[in-house]
């Protein structure tokens, strides 16, 4: 059976914003569209309430795919759409869904985030914990700059997110630009040790192309731009990202814990990137 592309709403900007590009995205891989819909209980009664609240969140809910269902219809007729409701925490209910997902869409927060935050807890928890790519997206980034960025470090996490990233800038039709941040060593006790800045430059260069090698072979039709900076990663990717139509990451780089969810960049680019996101994980085994 093929996995759908699965998007969660809950009604908000961003959730809308989701919806349509998990559509775009579905129909650019000839896959069905399935727009989930997490109600979570309250776990306490509201005394003395006109209507159970139970009733006004079903309503609410059925409301709010419905409303989703014929946008994508109306916006991309020839995707397969389906919805469902599902009762249950948000990030909880996505995981569980991401079993059957050939990837995860989401807001970058929901009605729930608070307003100063660029990416909400749900999108944090479901990027962090699900195998298959998770792209976040934030609410009003609307403008096509006909680009792909990903972010490269030599990781197997990093060389998951590049195929991601040329298949979708095959899909798209767009530019890819890889981008290895760098940054010198730090000798807190030898400051009197100094580096050829140029030969460390040509080294890092050097190891981007042979990273882009092997998939420009694979994806010839690929327009394929690398960048070695010597500056933070999130700093980097952020920077490139403001002119991208999505921005491809590793959930964790060469320098993260075995046990985080996350890496560190990872998670600072879900908090300050603009334009979506995608955080990819390599298959097991």
């Amino acid at each position: 059976m093929t996995q759908p592309v699965i998007v969660g709403t809950d009604g908000s900007r961003a959730a809308a914003a989701a919806v349509e590009w998990a559509a775009g995205d579905a129909a650019r891989k000839g896959l069905p569209l399935r727009i989930v819909h997490a109600v979570d209980r309250l776990p306490y009664e509201i005394a003395r309430y006109p209507v159970p609240i139970e009733d006004q969140l079903d309503r609410a809910g059925r409301r709010i795919l419905e409303e989703a269902e014929q946008a994508v219809r109306e916006n991309h007729p020839a995707v397969r759409v389906t919805t469902t409701m599902i009762e249950g925490d948000p990030s909880r209910v996505l995981r569980q869904s991401a079993g059957n997902a050939a990837e995860i869409v989401i807001g970058s927060r929901g009605h729930g985030g608070f307003a100063g935050m660029l990416l909400g807890s749900v999108g944090m928890h479901v990027a962090g914990q699900v195998d298959v790519p998770v792209v976040v997206v934030r609410a009003g980034v609307s403008a096509l700059h006909g680009l792909v960025v990903v972010g490269i470090d030599g990781s197997d996490e990093a060389g998951a997110a590049l195929t991601y990233a040329f298949e979708e800038a095959r899909l798209r039709d767009c530019r890819l630009l890889a981008v290895y941040a760098w940054q010198l060593p730090v000798h807190p006790f030898a400051p009197e040790i100094s580096y050829d800045l140029d030969e460390v430059r040509k080294a890092q260069e050097d190891y981007v192309a042979g990273a882009l090698r092997t998939h420009r072979d694979r994806y010839p039709d690929v327009t394929a731009e690398m960048q070695a900076v010597c500056t933070h990663p999130v700093a980097a990717l952020v920077e490139a990202g403001e002119k991208a139509d999505l921005l491809v990451v590793g959930s964790r780089g060469r320098g993260a814990v075995g046990a985080a969810v996350l890496g560190s960049v990872s998670r600072g680019v879900l908090h300050h990137a603009h334009c979506p996101v995608a955080v990819v994980r390599p298959p097991r085994g």
